[in-house]
C-alpha cells in the first residue's frame, strides 16, 4: 500500500517541483501552491461522480463525446477553482504565477487520479501513467496558467480573450489526448508525437512567461502590451 501511494504521488511532486523552480524571479508561497494542489486533489471526487452518472445514463457512448466531456469537465473545474480562489489574490502578481497555479491544481487532480488507478490496477502501471496521464495534466496546466497569467495583467477591456483561451485551449488539447487513447489500435503511434508536441508547446509558454517577467519585473499594476499568443 505504501509503495503504491508513493508511486502515485512521486511523479506529481516531481513535475510540480520542476515547474515551481522554473520561477527564477519571485517564487510563490509554498502554502498557496500546496493549497491549490489540495483543491485539485479533492476535485477528483465530484468529477468522478458526474462521469459515473453520465455513463450510467449512457450519455458517453461515442468516443468523441466521451473524450470531449472528460476534457471539458476536468479543465473547466480546474479553471473555475483557479479563477475563484487565487486569480484575484495579491500573491498572484507575476505572469509566471499563472503557470505555477495551473500546474498545481492540475497535478493535484492527476495525483489523486493516479493513486486511485494504481490501487485498483497495480504498481506495474506506475511508469506509464507518470509519462502519459500525470505529465499531460501538468502540460495542460501550463497552457491554462500561461493564458490566465496573460489575462491577469491586461487592461480590463483586453483580458477577456485571454481568459477564453485559458479555458478553450486546455479543453481542446485534453479532449484530443483522450480521443487518441480511446483509439486502441493506433493510439501508441499517435500519442508519442502528440506528447512531444505538448512538451514543446508548454516549454515555449514557460519561456515566454519568464521573458515577460524579466522584461516587466513585478507586474502588480503593470499591464502587458505584448499581444502575441
Amino acid at each position: 500500500m505504501f509503495t503504491i501511494i508513493s508511486a502515485g504521488i512521486a511523479p506529481g511532486f516531481a513535475l510540480l517541483s520542476y515547474f515551481y523552480l522554473k520561477d527564477e524571479y519571485e517564487k510563490e508561497p509554498l502554502k498557496e501552491v500546496f493549497r491549490i494542489f489540495l483543491l485539485g486533489l479533492i476535485m477528483v471526487f465530484p468529477i468522478m461522480f458526474i462521469q459515473y452518472v453520465l455513463e450510467k445514463e449512457q450519455v458517453l457512448l461515442l468516443d468523441s463525446v466521451k473524450a470531449f466531456t472528460t476534457g471539458f469537465l476536468e479543465e473547466f473545474f480546474k479553471w473555475f477553482i483557479i479563477y475563484f480562489t487565487i486569480y484575484k489574490s495579491m500573491e498572484f502578481d507575476e505572469h509566471y504565477d499563472g503557470i505555477v497555479y495551473g500546474v498545481s491544481i492540475s497535478l493535484g487532480f492527476a495525483t489523486a487520479e493516479n493513486i486511485l488507478y494504481l490501487l485498483g490496477n497495480g504498481i506495474k502501471y506506475a511508469i506509464g501513467r507518470a509519462i502519459l496521464p500525470v505529465s499531460s495534466h501538468a502540460l495542460f496546466g501550463v497552457i491554462m496558467g500561461y493564458y490566465i497569467g496573460k489575462a491577469k495583467f491586461m487592461k480590463r477591456d483586453e483580458h477577456h480573450p485571454w481568459m477564453f483561451y485559458s479555458l478553450v485551449f486546455p479543453i481542446l488539447l485534453h479532449s484530443l489526448y483522450d480521443y487518441i487513447l480511446l483509439k486502441e489500435k493506433v493510439w501508441l503511434m499517435i500519442i508519442i508525437p502528440f506528447m512531444v508536441f505538448l512538451w514543446w508547446l508548454a516549454l515555449r509558454k514557460v519561456k515566454k512567461a519568464k521573458h515577460s517577467q524579466l522584461q516587466y519585473g513585478k507586474t502588480t499594476d503593470i499591464f502587458y502590451h505584448d499581444s502575441s499568443g
